[in-house]
């Protein structure tokens, strides 16, 4: 066995072994916010108290889930993306965009949950969260912007179609054409 083939193997095992302890704790979360919201209701808590425990739970383990999602899309497959720079666009664009909703709604949870206490002295906290996010979206819109012309770049020099090579080119009949492949068709 090549090193390379070792390696692929390797690689493919432990992104599968991550993403499913990734995907297994989202799922554990979920049953978890489910838990709180009928704890909170048997225990007579408020209405708004228990829905933004849940809540909370929810988006964390959205966001643990799209982590192994993407996780298992970028190392639980043998197969090679043909062009790595749209694949890391791809996952990186995905996970941040999660990250970046969740905080957007924690904040918002964090704005009403203070509102309704009074605690308005505390509203700098969530508006923080709030620019973190912005930031962290800007960020996002840059990287997308810079990697633009990269992964442009790389799919002008990628031929649209490839034909398929043939395991015994001697044995080709006369008049039989070779098989074309589109890229991105899925056929």
């Amino acid at each position: 066995m090549k090193a390379s083939t070792q390696m692929t193997i390797i690689k493919t095992g432990l992104g599968r072994m991550f993403s499913m302890i990734f995907l297994t704790i989202s799922l554990c979360m979920v049953v978890l916010a489910g838990r709180q919201f009928y704890v909170g209701l048997m225990d007579g808590k408020e209405l708004v108290n228990i829905f933004v425990q849940s809540i909370n739970t929810l988006i964390v383990s959205l966001a643990i889930f799209e982590l192994g999602i993407g996780i298992l899309k970028e190392y639980g497959s043998h197969e090679e993306e043909s062009n790595i720079y749209t694949l890391i666009r791809r996952t990186v664009a995905r996970f941040v965009g999660t990250v970046s909703i969740a905080l957007v709604l924690e904040s918002l949870i964090m704005i009403i949950k203070y509102s309704q206490l009074d605690l308005a002295g505390n509203l700098h906290y969530p508006v923080a969260i709030l620019v973190g996010a912005s930031v962290l979206l800007i960020g996002l819109g840059l990287f997308l912007h810079l990697s633009r012309k990269d992964c442009e770049e790389r799919e002008e020099r990628m031929p649209l179609w490839q034909p398929h090579r043939e395991a015994a080119p001697s044995r080709k009949r006369p008049g039989q054409e070779a098989v074309v492949e589109f890229r991105g068709s899925g056929f």
